[in-house]
């Protein structure tokens, strides 16, 4: 069976669904029907059977290398050119946590506080793991106080 098409072939405008029919019961319903706002309609159809492989292949380029006998910066643009397709911009990631190495005097400094009360144990262990809290602008990480 052929996929909804969400665009009209001619002018490119936003299609409208007309009429339902059920092969199995022989029911045909006639209105106007929205055909729904999935993001994955927009992708091609070559497109879609990437993103269909790379989830077969739980997202190994390795794998796909194999089964495509695709170089791994062809696979790399394909993947590229679907997350446009999709809205998003390839590369931008979530900014990462600072880890800092505590040494044996801040560890137990960090357990004294939890054992006082004063932090929680969530923020024991995020600050056991090395984790340091992301600074507001202007904010420097020794200091309470604004630059100027």
């Amino acid at each position: 069976m052929n996929q909804l098409p969400i665009k009209c072939p001619i002018c490119n405008g936003e299609l409208a669904v007309t009429r339902l029919y059920c092969p199995q019961c022989d029911t045909t319903i006639e209105g106007h029907f929205s055909p729904g706002r999935n993001p994955f309609a927009n992708l091609s159809p070559e497109q879609l059977q990437f993103t269909l492989t790379f989830v077969r292949c739980e997202g190994r380029f390795n794998r796909m290398e194999e089964e495509l006998n695709l170089s791994y910066p062809t696979l790399r643009n394909r993947l590229n050119d679907v997350i446009r397709t999709l809205g998003f911009e390839p590369g931008r990631e979530e900014p990462q946590p600072q880890v800092v190495r505590l040494s044996a005097e801040d560890r137990l400094r960090i357990l004294d506080e939890l054992a006082q009360g004063k932090i929680s144990s969530e923020e024991a262990q995020q600050q056991l793991r090395g984790v340091k809290k992301s600074e507001p602008a202007g904010m420097d990480a020794n200091s309470s106080e604004r630059k100027g």
